[in-house]
C-alpha cells in the first residue's frame, strides 16, 4: 500500500475520543446550530458549497485568529497543510457522522483554495478560501 493509502486508512480511524475532541476544538469557535444547520443543507451528495458553509457555520464572519484555529483543527495530521485526504473527510471535523465529501467535492474545494498549485491547502490559502 502506497502511502496515501496508509495515510488514509489512519485518518479513517480516528478514534471517538479523537473526534469528541475535534468537536470541542470548534466549541469555542462556532455555534453547534450553526454547524448542524450547514450539515443539514449539505447531506446530499454533490450538494456542497464552500462558501455557503463557511457563512452558514459563520467562520466567514470569525477573526483571523478564529480562522487559523479552525485550519488547525482541520489539518489533523499537524503537518501545517490541509490535503486531500483531509479535504474529503472535511465534514467530518464538524461532526463525526457527517458524510465524506465526493471525489469531485474535494477535487473543487481542493482547486478553490490551492492557489500556489502545490496540491495542498496552506493556513493563508485557507483563510482566503474562508473569505472568499
Amino acid at each position: 500500500m502506497g502511502p496515501l493509502g496508509s495515510r488514509r486508512t489512519s485518518l479513517e480511524q480516528l478514534s471517538a475520543q479523537r473526534k469528541e475532541k475535534i468537536k470541542m476544538a470548534f466549541a469555542g469557535i462556532l455555534k453547534d446550530a450553526d454547524v448542524a444547520a450547514a450539515l443539514k443543507e449539505c447531506a446530499a451528495a454533490d450538494s456542497f458549497n464552500y462558501k455557503s458553509f463557511f457563512a452558514k457555520v459563520g467562520l466567514t464572519a470569525k477573526s483571523p485568529d478564529d480562522i487559523k484555529k479552525a485550519f488547525y483543527v482541520i489539518d489533523q495530521d499537524k503537518s501545517g497543510f490541509i490535503e486531500e485526504d483531509e479535504l474529503k473527510l472535511f465534514l467530518q471535523t464538524f461532526s463525526a457522522g457527517a458524510r465524506a465529501l465526493t471525489d469531485a467535492e474535494t477535487k473543487a474545494f481542493l482547486k478553490a483554495g490551492d492557489a500556489d498549485g502545490d496540491g495542498m491547502i496552506g493556513v493563508d490559502e485557507f483563510a482566503l478560501l474562508v473569505k472568499a
